[in-house]
């Protein structure tokens, strides 16, 4: 594993009007490492994800991804380069069943990879990409739920479709915000459980926002504590978990 980051993040700044909701924000994350941002709501934590992934630019800052700089690039680019991304509420095409969702994920990349004239008229896809499909489906649980129109799967299946199609792309980095938001306990555990799994078979470099304090240390190696924009703490969990400044903002006293 090399010690040069996957991505990083320089005096990150961003406003809304006259609103500045990120202040200089440093970031390094290395290769390998599952970072965990959190902070209480309104802290900036959206945005930033928002900055990182291309979904709004920023002000001023610079960001680069294994050494290139991206701060400038629209998000379907950055996305071509290897970011995956998940957001809080599961964006999916609803109307499709879970395999066709997976399987315009898959399509998508094969296109993007090889050129978009090689299949541009296929009315199937090739077997090895069905196989694929099949695959992936497998592996996040969902094999039994792929003839489902995805409108009527239940929160949990959203969600781990959503990091399916995010993991058809093959990502190195994968940002995911608050990737159990909404789930029952038992969901959570098995979320957290299925997200390690992840990051382990498939090499993945993971950022996430979470506010589960039992998700955020199940999975983290790293924390960022962010409090109106600006970073107070970044370091080991149980070294953040100890410091008096996050524990007065976020974490509490007990």
């Amino acid at each position: 594993m090399t010690d040069a980051p996957i991505l990083e993040a320089k005096a990150l700044c961003k406003s809304y009007g006259l609103v500045q909701v990120l202040h200089d924000v440093e970031l390094s994350i290395a290769p390998g490492e599952s970072r965990v941002v959190i902070g209480p709501n309104g802290a900036g934590k959206t945005t930033l994800f928002k900055c990182l992934s291309g979904e709004v630019p920023s002000d001023k800052g610079v960001i680069s991804l294994e050494g290139r700089e991206i701060t400038g690039l629209r998000g379907w680019r950055r996305v071509q380069m290897g970011i995956g991304r998940t957001f809080q509420v599961a964006r999916i095409f609803p109307e499709m069943t879970a395999r066709e969702n997976m399987t315009v994920a898959v399509e998508m990349r094969d296109r993007l990879a090889r050129g978009t004239a090689r299949r541009l008229f296929s009315l199937a896809p090739a077997a090895e990409l069905r196989a694929e499909v099949d695959e992936l489906m497998s592996e996040l649980d969902l094999a039994a739920a792929a003839d489902r129109p995805a409108r009527i799967l239940a929160h949990g299946d959203k969600k781990r479709l959503e990091l399916a199609m995010s993991l058809a792309l093959r990502p190195t980095l994968v940002m995911l915000d608050e990737p159990t938001a909404g789930m029952s306990p038992a969901d959570r555990a098995d979320a957290v459980a299925m997200i390690a799994r992840l990051r382990d078979t498939h090499g993945l470099t993971l950022l996430l926002t979470e506010h589960d304090m039992e998700v955020v240390f199940g999975l983290a190696t790293r924390l960022t504590v962010l409090h109106q924009g600006r970073i107070i703490a970044d370091g080991a969990p149980a070294d953040v978990r100890a410091d008096p400044n996050v524990r007065e903002v976020y974490l509490g006293h007990d």
